[in-house]
């Protein structure tokens, strides 16, 4: 077994490498259970010591790949608060920063779109309208 480089700092780009490699590990685990196994990102940079990774398991769909309740929900939900199935994963900018929705919490009837900023993965809840504006101005040339 190869011992990967050693690790001082926890910048995203470590915290990418060891995700990889921890996915990777963990994916002859889960078939032997009938399962699948994909990466949900990472979290928590804490002053660059520590992060969390996400691993989301499930039964295989039908097309073998993992079943995924977040991005069925969003697909189901999005058209009623104005925005569409194919938005789940888009960027958009607000201010300097860039952020990346990752889903759709109805019951936080106020703040129901959840996105990611990009660089760290910190989570974020915004207004729906204030998401759809941002993305319709992304799109504009």
């Amino acid at each position: 077994m190869s011992k990967g480089k050693h690790v001082t700092r926890l910048i995203p780009a470590a915290c990418e490498e060891v995700q990889s490699r921890m996915l990777e590990a963990c994916q002859k685990i889960a078939a032997d259970h009938g399962l699948v196994i994909e990466s949900a990102g990472w979290r928590g940079l804490d002053s660059g010591f520590a992060f969390e990774p996400v691993f989301r398991v499930s039964l295989p769909a039908s097309d073998g790949t993992a079943f995924n309740l977040e991005k069925d929900m969003f697909e189901f939900l999005a058209a009623r608060y104005g925005l569409a199935p194919s938005d789940l994963g888009r960027e958009f900018s607000t201010g300097s920063e860039r952020f990346r929705i990752t889903g759709i919490d109805p019951k936080r009837p106020r703040y129901p779109i959840s996105a990611e900023r990009i660089p760290d993965r910190r989570g974020f809840k915004f207004t729906a309208e204030n998401v759809a504006m941002l993305l319709q101005a992304r799109s504009k040339p």
